[in-house]
């Protein structure tokens, strides 16, 4: 079991690789190989699937190519449920191959380089691809190893993160093993996805002590690197009700700086005062971990000044390189990077793309339309629902800003299906369709 353990840790650990190292081995021993497709997706994940089924439809399978190096490909959001005992690890996962566009070619590698300027991807196993058009839709990176005693302290027990699907079932654990005294639950000082998971887990956590009656000994606390718990007033609000109402600790502005496993301590410094740094020892330690841009991106001549591939906010074309385009975790776009946002972009990419081919302009814009669904129980969940200005864009008839057993229900059940049967095949675009049918009613 040890040896499982470790070699967990060691691929965890080659996520934070550049992966320039690894390239110089492939390409220093073999040939390119040399091939060109109309339209080049990289990234097999959620915007990447989705973006692929759609160019099938519209260019045909045999001139669309997807890079993607993993075997397997999850649902994320529902690692929230996975590590609160709720869902199986199984159940968030399937192949790439059962995903991947019938007929759209598969590329298992990992991307190495993108040059825009000739039009040309070059990945890890020394193949060089040109295009004619290019999606983006290579996520962000997480980044444990910022935090000292990461990711080696995941060796040990009663820390884990629902980041990650190496640690995500640690999470499980140390709930589950939880006796008495802190559960902690932080909040990195860098842009995250999914904003409202590291807070989903807490109070997961909080209604399984009031369910196992261990709630009297335990100390919930929430250390946000944030100035509020929220970034949405509406609901930040009713959070705020509900972290008093449970005798929720939150703490605003700390980071957590480094992890002592060996004595079940996390180190914080606050941001208004670095000189401060508070130790609190733990029963239980779930760590959302920095983030940052791919890394791929960031050293491309596609990246902002930050690292992010630069878009067009509305329309989702690249800034310099109109063949260029982009969707989800990897992008500069100024809303949440969920996979409801993903959904969102994902109809408007299309429609971009369509114009771009016809030598048209782009007529659809992107609002910004993002969605977290708040868990905040084991049956309950606030839907929150917003867009580029922070104001609510919401779906329902109702205030959403109340916790709902019918959008747990959605979360834990309805949402999966529309991800694996409609968004990876091209075929949701976010909640458009559902609010005209809901305003149509109305009338």
């Amino acid at each position: 079991m040890r040896a499982d353990r470790m070699a967990a840790l060691h691929r965890l650990r080659m996520q934070y690789m550049s992966g320039n190292a690894i390239a110089h081995l492939y390409t220093s021993t073999r040939a390119f190989a040399k091939c060109h497709y109309k339209m080049l997706v990289l990234g097999g994940g959620s915007g990447g699937i989705a973006m692929s089924a759609r160019m099938k439809r519209m260019l045909g399978a045999e001139n669309v190519a997807v890079v993607e190096p993993s075997e397997m490909h999850y649902y994320q959001p529902l690692w929230t449920l996975v590590g609160a005992g709720a869902k199986s690890a199984a159940s968030a996962g399937r192949s790439t191959a059962s995903v991947m566009p019938s007929g759209v070619k598969w590329v298992k590698s990992k991307v190495q380089e993108i040059n825009p300027d000739v039009n040309t991807v070059l990945t890890v196993d020394g193949t060089k691809i040109s295009y004619e058009y290019l999606i983006v839709a290579l996520g962000l990176q997480l980044h444990f190893e910022r935090i000292k005693g990461l990711p080696e302290g995941f060796e040990h027990p009663k820390i884990g993160s629902n980041y990650s699907v190496q640690t995500v079932e640690k999470t499980k654990r140390a709930l589950q093993d939880f006796k008495e005294g802190n559960a902690v639950f932080t909040f990195p000082n860098t842009p995250v996805k999914c904003a409202g998971a590291p807070q989903k887990i807490m109070y997961l956590s909080e209604d399984f002590f009031r369910k196992t009656g261990k709630r009297a000994k335990a100390n919930v606390i929430y250390n946000t690197s944030l100035p509020v718990l929220f970034g949405i007033k509406k609901y930040a609000d009713s959070l705020w009700e509900i972290v008093k109402s449970r005798d929720i600790q939150v703490n605003l502005r700390q980071n957590l700086i480094e992890v002592r496993p060996e004595n079940q301590e996390a180190v914080f410094e606050n941001l208004d005062n670095p000189s401060e740094i508070k130790v609190i020892e733990y029963e239980m330690l779930h760590v959302t971990p920095p983030m940052g841009p791919n890394l791929v991106v960031k050293a491309s001549l596609l990246a902002d000044e930050s690292g992010w591939l630069d878009l067009n906010k509305e329309t989702l074309q690249h800034m310099n390189y109109p063949n260029v385009f982009g969707i989800g975790d990897c992008t500069n776009l100024p809303t949440s990077k969920t996979a409801a946002a993903v959904a969102a972009q994902s109809a408007v990419l299309n429609r971009t793309i369509k114009k771009i081919l016809k030598n048209e302009m782009p007529d659809k814009k992107y609002d910004g339309y993002t969605s977290c669904p708040l868990v905040t129980s084991y049956n309950t969940v606030m839907l929150a629902e917003f867009d580029y200005n922070g104001q609510p864009l919401e779906t329902f008839p109702i205030n959403q800003a109340k916790e709902s057993r019918i959008m747990y229900h959605m979360k834990a059940d309805i949402m999966p299906h529309l991800y694996w049967h409609g968004l990876l095949r091209g075929l949701w675009g976010g909640p458009e369709p559902f609010r005209k049918i809901l305003h149509l009613g109305m009338k």
